[in-house]
């Protein structure tokens, strides 16, 4: 469905919401933003960037801003109240300050806009969630939150590796492994993986509570899980997962736009590409592992996984949601698990994702105008 007219006033009207900068104009991939408002062009919907400073419901027009094709700069002036707001606020901090968080829940309450993707996910919270529900819960690794030595003894008498991940976490950064390691005297060790950019560090211990002292040395202030580790599927020797990216259709149903794959870099312990991890082809790695007959068979489960976990999400969260990520891994026996599901997903480099994604944001947002309810 969509709109031609000449008058963008008269347009469909798409908000992206965001915050203000003080080195440049406003926060977030601007070339993200522009890529959605000249689709929004060829759909015929007026898109426009908004900061929570400059964002009210109170009139008819707030101050937005439009990006000139001739200066190739953005511009603030003067635009109609949007119908629909896209949350791409970038960073979990921000979001969460009290002037910002007032610009979200005005939204929620509003009954003339209709918000999505309200805030960022929580990876302990996401587990609970689908932990909690019969259709989620056989994609499911064992997960505890961290809060003791004791969660480490008890989840490294069941699983040999177990990965520790910053519940707030992003793009792989604080990621840990625990490999349990039997030595030729029968002794039992645990080796420690940190990857710091793309350099591993690795430290032997001799009990969970060497182990945790360790851990605790090099965690900051973050809050973590403890999960246990997957016998992924591998390609030439390195471990791959996939990227789904699931998103709201014009009709407003989940629905996959696309999967992409991440393969580990040498060593690494994360498959995430600023952590030296590589994209490529699902159905390549996949057939090379499987058999193409299998691949296929593997990958529409996936599809199918992706939808039942983004349906419980949202029904979980109580929130309106238009659009997720996830990492999916398959194991050597080509079992499907969840590992992570983002709310502001990054930017997939694959073309026909790429496009796709760009154009059920706008159609869905088409849908909310004309159809949607208001939670």
């Amino acid at each position: 469905m969509a709109f031609f007219l000449h008058n963008k006033e008269q347009n469909p009207r798409l908000a992206i919401l965001t915050v203000k900068d003080s080195n440049r104009v406003f926060r977030g991939n601007l070339h993200n933003f522009l890529d959605l408002i000249q689709t929004g062009e060829r759909l015929g919907v007026d898109v426009y960037v908004v900061t929570t400073k400059d964002f009210n419901l109170s009139g008819n027009e707030i101050h937005g801003y439009r990006y000139n094709n001739q200066t190739k700069k953005w511009s603030r002036e003067l635009v109609p109240a949007p119908q629909v707001v896209y949350n791409r606020i970038p960073y979990r901090k921000m979001e969460m300050k009290p002037e910002v968080q007032q610009t979200i829940q005005a939204c929620n309450r509003s009954s003339s806009v209709h918000l999505f993707n309200s805030s960022f996910f929580n990876k302990w919270t996401l587990f609970s969630w689908l932990n909690g529900a019969k259709d989620s819960k056989p994609y499911m690794p064992d997960t505890k939150q961290l809060s003791s030595a004791d969660d480490l003894t008890s989840l490294l008498r069941k699983h040999a590796v177990l990965y520790l991940k910053p519940v707030k976490g992003k793009a792989g950064k604080g990621i840990m492994r625990i490999d349990r390691i039997t030595t030729k005297g029968s002794q039992t060790q645990y080796r420690l993986s940190r990857q710091v950019d793309k350099q591993m560090t690795y430290s032997v211990h001799h009990s969970t509570s060497e182990l945790w002292n360790e851990w605790n040395r090099h965690r900051g202030s973050n809050e973590y899980i403890v999960q246990q580790g997957i016998a992924l599927a591998r390609y030439k020797q390195r471990a791959y997962d996939l990227r789904a990216l699931i998103q709201k259709t014009s009709k407003g149903e989940w629905s996959v736009s696309g999967v992409g794959a991440r393969v580990a870099g040498k060593a690494s312990i994360t498959t995430h590409v600023p952590r030296g991890g590589s994209i490529d082809d699902p159905f390549k790695l996949l057939s090379q592992g499987f058999g193409p007959k299998e691949a296929k068979s593997i990958l529409k489960r996936v599809e199918t996984a992706a939808v039942t976990l983004a349906t419980q999400i949202e029904k979980s969260s109580g929130n309106q949601l238009g659009e997720m990520s996830m990492d999916i891994g398959v194991d050597v026996g080509g079992h499907i698990w969840f590992f992570e599901a983002n709310s502001k997903p990054m930017k997939f480099d694959e073309p026909k994702i790429r496009k796709k994604s760009l154009e059920r944001i706008i159609r869905y947002s088409l849908y909310l105008i004309n159809n949607g309810r208001r939670r």
